[in-house]
């Protein structure tokens, strides 16, 4: 089932959404989200631009995506309706707010009549409730204004569908009396408000069905709902404690990273620093200098925040020093679409460093898989002596999902390897220490933290002398620490695990691959699962390490007729692939601020199988 709440960005939806989904999530469904808000903090109300929404989809299966399509549309206003009535199926149930369908707010947005009147919503399953007067009524009793009051529409609208889909209610009684401690008014409103509007399916004949979603089949365990900011965020407190180095952020808020920031603030228990920096550059000039001193420093971004941070980065190449960098994808360019997700910075990251300044970068697939990125991304960072850039997206930063809570005692340590002592003589024979001195085995320089008796050595921006560390312009020297660096990512493929081709469901000797990375993990593997129920073979396989990349990459994609790159760009990574294994991958590219479509990509995916068959035949 698929269920999406739609109104004004006052209206609470996205909290409500949230609510749904948390109690689904207690009743053991599989679910995916998507909220969808505008980038103003108070856009106008009743207008397009001001409509906010949460889509939830929750199954008695293993679901990868949040749904193309609602099957109910909960609408608090003629805004609402009109921007996403085009998304709902005929048939599909919609439950419209009456309160504010008045004639201004019609004309607001275009609607000559009013829809919920004038016929033109037959073929749906509508039910026309002035939700706002219900709710008032039920809590007069508590004496507020009726501006406050009507806020607790949300709340009823809530308790309505829990009844319809038999959701458990404790939870959000419980959230709403520790959110609402201290305002007993407003907390008694609310859980007034959201019991009344149970009652209220369950006492009339409004609703002639209600429906029944069971549990998923999961494995046995703890889980909890989990977005991928969360997951990030707990990832690096798993990446601190594991290496045993104090965490430190370094951070400027900007939408849609700033949620890590915001928990990570929340967990100075666990030896957590944040600095909310007076801009980009001082935020990862902070981070960098923690890890000088000895700490993990991670900084926090999105495109055009990492920008801004890209010459500090290539300072971190430079020392060769461990600093993480998230960037946390959203449409652009410039300030483009701050709330809509994108995958157009893989090519930035990659390159958008002056000179030649490598680093590792990986994707997380998945809000859970945030939390395993986040501590392998530590693991490279602190063995190979290097920043690392860690990419998500809104999609996946906003989304939730059941996450299993893992049991931290498998999580191998990380060890970070200080240096403690001298390592070299010198021409005379006496003891010192070689800063630049490389692990023939990592290539990654010694890390002494300052202060450390005898290891005193220089750092900085300007090109070292190898192993001495001494300021250097030599061209020779400048050519081999240029290659030296090079040499030690390419070097990092010997810990990254070789790629798996799932080739399951009767797909064997399939001809056509699916590579992707990041977010469109979740609508590839729906849309495969959808194509090899068509009889149709495909295989897929989806990358986390993009640089480097996995040893056995080449060779994947010279043994199929036909790869196929889905992104959410205008095809970064098909790029990359052309260059580096001469195959003449095809791009999928969709760049509309929305997860990928899996209706669209099974449709498409058919297509290119069957023209492929039937040119070989």
């Amino acid at each position: 089932m698929v269920i999406r709440f739609a109104g004004d960005s006052g209206d609470g939806m996205q909290l409500t959404g949230d609510r749904f989904t948390a109690d689904a999530a207690v009743f053991g469904n599989d679910i995916s989200t998507l909220p969808n808000f505008p980038a103003e903090i108070r856009a106008p109300a009743g207008t397009l631009p001001g409509v906010s929404s949460f889509q939830l989809h929750f199954a008695n299966y293993d679901i990868m995506t949040p749904g193309d399509r609602p099957d109910v549309l909960v609408v608090m206003n003629p805004a609402a309706l009109k921007a996403n009535i085009g998304d709902l199926p005929r048939g599909g149930l919609i439950i419209a707010d009456t309160a504010d369908f008045t004639k201004r707010n019609l004309a607001r947005v275009g609607y000559a009549t009013n829809p919920l009147e004038d016929g033109s919503l037959e073929g749906y399953q509508l039910h026309a409730l002035d939700l706002t007067q219900l709710a008032v009524e039920a809590v007069k009793e508590f004496g507020l204004s009726r501006k406050d009051a009507s806020r607790a529409k949300n709340m009823f609208a809530l308790g309505l569908l829990s009844w319809l889909y038999h959701r458990p209610t404790e939870g959000t009684i419980k959230f709403l009396t520790e959110k609402f401690a201290s305002k007993p008014d407003i907390r008694d409103a609310n859980i007034t408000a959201f019991k009344t509007g149970y009652a209220f399916g369950e006492t009339t004949e409004v609703f002639a069905d209600t429906y029944q979603v069971e549990p998923a089949p999961m494995p046995a365990g703890r889980y909890r709902q989990i977005s991928g900011n969360v997951a990030l965020a707990y990832g690096l407190i798993a990446a601190s404690k594991k290496s045993g180095l104090p965490l430190f952020l370094g951070a400027y808020p900007i939408t849609p990273a700033s949620d890590v920031l915001h928990e990570l603030s929340k967990h100075k228990r666990f030896g957590v620093t944040t600095f909310q920096a007076e801009d980009e550059i001082a935020g990862v000039g902070a981070a960098l200098g923690a890890s000088f001193a000895g700490q993990l420093g991670v900084t926090t971004s999105s495109g055009p925040g990492i920008a801004l941070k890209m010459e500090a980065i290539g300072l971190a190449v430079m020392t060769e020093l461990p600093l993480v960098v998230c960037d946390i994808q959203r449409a652009g360019p410039s300030t483009g679409m701050p709330t809509k997700t994108e995958q157009a910075d893989l090519l930035q990251v990659m390159f958008g460093r002056n000179g030649e300044a490598p680093v590792p970068v990986l994707a997380a697939q998945s809000p859970m898989d945030c939390f395993d990125t986040a501590i392998e991304a530590t693991r490279i960072a602190i063995k190979y002596r290097t920043p690392v850039i860690l990419l998500s997206d809104g999609y996946i930063a906003n989304g939730a999902e059941p996450w299993p809570v893992p049991d931290l005692a498998s999580i191998p340590p990380i060890e970070p390897g200080f240096a403690t002592a001298k390592n070299g003589t010198d021409k005379e024979g006496a003891e010192v220490f070689y800063p630049y001195r490389r692990d023939p085995e990592t290539l990654a320089r010694p890390w002494a933290i300052p202060g450390t008796a005898g290891l005193q050595h220089r750092i900085g921006g300007i090109e070292k002398a190898k192993e001495t560390g001494a300021v250097s312009y030599d061209p020779a020297n400048h050519d081999e620490m240029v290659r030296t660096r090079q040499a030690k990512i390419d070097g990092i493929v010997q810990d990254i695990p070789d790629l798996v081709v799932d080739e399951s469901d009767g797909s064997q000797g399939a001809r056509v691959l699916i590579l992707g990375w990041g977010s469109t993990y979740g609508p590839i593997v729906a849309a495969v699962r959808r194509v090899r129920k068509t009889g149709r073979k495909i295989a897929y396989t989806h990358l986390r390490h993009l640089n480097p990349f996995p040893a056995n990459l080449g060779e994947i994609l010279k043994s199929y007729d036909k790869v196929i790159v889905p992104e959410m760009n205008l095809g970064q990574l098909a790029l990359l692939l052309r260059a580096k294994f001469l195959v003449d991958v095809q791009s999928y590219s969709r760049v509309r601020g929305l997860p990928i479509s899996l209706g669209e990509l099974a449709v498409d995916l058919e297509q290119e199988i069957d023209k492929l068959e039937g040119a070989s035949a």
